[in-house]
């Protein structure tokens, strides 16, 4: 493969709905400019996007993959990615990485919830867009309704670009045209047509603008569309050049924005981390100044370590290309990189820089797994941190508390292929548990108790004596006072006496959870001249306390979480209703845009450990949730009384 200029390179995020025919698109792009004689089906597992044996056998893409096409005179990178919501945070790098996006549509289904999905992040982004239809003979529909059910959907940037086409839609593509020069604007209200060259130039402002939106359709039952897709993604999708400013921050910690540009230091960004069984890890990443050759060495800017460029490979699917250079805007691989990680910034010594990243959705479905052999804990540990490495979407955290190992992933399509990737990959088994509540324990009531360890068995003995009055306190977890009078306690046991009861708190006499919010005021005791000393004190404070507590009303408290849902008006009864049954708060309503509202509620842990799996059901995947700790709220008795007897039990 020949080395393209930054001018002659289009960075294509191939996106849409699971099952939309953007694996299928690619085969027969393939097949079109002769990289392959025969297109590959995904029911046959032989397509150049879907390499991965889990893809093979699941028959749905799971990770992007990069699909460099030579079309006459310019190198198209097209980067396919999964359609599953599970994971869409492939999507979403994908539509960073690229000039433009690619959205397949499927004219038999229609505007599913992964295009939809799609579409808004793109319009985050102010991303530039393409639509493509993807129709079969069987599918009943006329393209110029399912065009207009777009605009509708979408908004009027949206046109059509097959031909033939409406003199109505042709009118609205003008008028888009128009708008995007001043000098088209006063033609087109004198004389009302364009000259080919004026149309072409005004439609590739508008698609670098994301003004215009081309919607086109191809077959993949006969290979029609193709050649038009490609013509028009080469005539008028904006070349790396052209992309936006790229955020950064500089070596003093200040934020910029840095163009694209030919000249200069290098500086690139790795967006996408691969295990290959044979090469080891390898890193894609897109060079956003400058050129890169093989051979160079680059800093990395988290680590400040340097970065061998020994080889520049351009994949296509599983296949890797050597090149040996490559030009600003390219996006290329490199193998066995030692401290580069996805979202990594490597650098020319010269140009110091940090790309941000765009944060993508936070896990939502947390699962507790441990190994089925439990001497595979340490190597359980490593495997995870090596699938973390190419996807870093899914979050690895161990609960100390709990003792637990969590993994959390946007669903359960994306839990699946962590557990089966552990098995298949690392050879370790794993057990899947429910995960379980940090609940705390606290008081509602005072109490006045006496603590007193008394111990004598020959010699020296042990002797401490504390009254101790226990109360709730609202805002210290432990707000430990003093108020001794004539020598009762020594002052050199006090500490003692504290300690005894901080460490008494990390066990409660409920069901064993930790104690949280309690005010302790030693007012007297006694002690032995020969006997006390520090330990003894600490072992009186100690029955102290699980007495005190005990008569203080203890009660349990559980974790109150946040919930951000943003849903389509149409659910919203479905979901305040659901919410209502989960003990919700509902704290109040607001609206997105575009028929979307997002609900505020408070709401215990316990309640939404997979609201996630219910969410997706209810509205048909077009709902999304973020969650965060808010406090911990007293239970409700009836659940307390089965809470800890269950936790009495284990």
């Amino acid at each position: 493969m020949e080395v393209y200029s930054s001018e002659k390179i289009r960075n294509v995020a191939l996106i849409g709905h699971s099952g939309c025919g953007k694996t299928s698109l690619m085969e027969l792009a393939l097949l079109e400019t002769g990289v392959i004689n025969r297109a590959g089906t995904i029911e046959d597992g032989n397509t150049v996007s879907d390499y991965d044996r889990m893809e093979i056998e699941t028959k749905h893409s799971i990770n992007m993959s990069i699909i460099p096409i030579e079309y006459k005179d310019v190198k198209i990178n097209f980067i396919d990615t999964p359609g599953s919501l599970d994971f869409a945070n492939e999507m979403y790098t994908a539509i960073q990485a690229a000039a433009v996006a690619l959205l397949v549509i499927d004219a038999g289904s229609g505007i599913q919830v992964g295009a939809e999905k799609a579409w808004q992040f793109c319009k985050e982004l102010k991303k530039p867009v393409f639509i493509m239809l993807k129709r079969k003979d069987r599918d009943t529909y006329v393209f110029d309704d399912l065009v207009q059910s777009i605009r509708d959907k979408f908004g009027a940037v949206c046109v059509p670009a097959s031909y033939p086409i409406k003199p109505e839609m042709l009118d609205a593509l003008n008028e888009l045209i128009a708008e995007t020069d001043e000098e088209l604007m006063n033609k087109y209200f004198d004389e009302g047509v364009f000259e080919p060259w004026e149309f072409n130039a005004g439609l590739r402002n508008g698609v670098a603008s994301a003004e215009i939106v081309p919607v086109f359709a191809f077959d993949p039952e006969n290979g029609q569309g193709v050649d038009v897709m490609l013509d028009v993604i080469r005539k008028f999708a904006p070349s790396p050049l052209r992309h936006a400013p790229y955020k950064y921050i500089d070596a003093s910690g200040g934020e910029d924005f840095a163009m694209p540009e030919t000249d200069g230091p290098v500086t690139t960004w790795t967006f996408k981390t691969l295990s290959d069984p044979f090469v080891g890890k390898i890193s894609i990443m897109k060079i956003i100044t400058g050129s890169l050759k093989a051979g160079a060495e680059l800093i990395n800017t988290r680590t400040g370590k340097a970065e061998k460029i020994n080889k520049i490979m351009i994949l296509r699917g599983k296949n890797q290309i050597e090149v040996p250079e490559a030009c600003s805007g390219d996006i290329i691989a490199v193998s066995k990189l030692n401290y580069t990680e996805t979202g990594d910034t490597l650098c020319d010594k010269s140009k110091s820089r940090t790309y941000v990243n765009i944060v993508t959705h936070a896990p939502t479905l947390f699962t507790a797994i441990a190994p089925a052999d439990k001497n595979d804990e340490e190597k359980m540990g490593s495997a995870l941190a090596k699938l973390r490495e190419e996807d870093p979407s899914f979050m690895v955290r161990h609960d100390a508390e709990t003792k637990q190992t969590l993994i959390g992933t946007q669903g359960e399509m994306q839990k699946g292929v962590i557990i089966s990737k552990l098995k298949d990959r690392f050879g370790i088994s794993v057990v899947e548990s429910p995960r379980k509540i940090a609940y705390r324990e606290t008081i509602k009531g005072h109490s006045d108790v006496q603590g007193k360890h008394k111990k004598q068995s020959g010699g020296a003995g042990q002797y401490g004596d504390v009254h101790i009055k226990f109360s709730p306190s609202p805002d210290k977890d432990l707000d430990f006072q003093e108020q001794l009078f004539g020598g009762s306690v020594p002052k050199n046991y006090v500490p003692a006496v504290e300690k005894g009861i901080r460490e008494s708190m990390a066990k409660g006499p409920l069901a064993g959870y930790p104690v949280v919010n309690i005010k302790a005021v030693l007012y007297d005791g006694s002690y032995h001249d020969v006997d006390s000393n520090e330990m003894a004190f600490k072992i009186a404070a100690s029955l102290a306390f699980k007495k005190g507590i005990t008569e203080a009303n203890p009660v349990l408290l559980e974790p109150i979480m946040r919930l951000e849902i943003t849903i389509p008006d149409e659910f919203m009864g479905d979901v305040m209703g659901d919410m209502n049954r989960r003990r919700a708060r509902i704290l109040g309503m607001e609206p997105v845009g575009n028929g979307i509202q997002k609900l505020m509620a408070e709401v215990p842990m316990a309640e939404i450990l997979e609201y996630a799996i219910s969410l997706k059901s209810m509205t048909q995947a077009k709902g999304s949730f973020t969650q965060e700790f808010l406090r911990y709220d007293e239970v409700p008795h009836h659940l307390a009384t089965k809470i800890i007897a269950e936790a009495n039990e284990e």
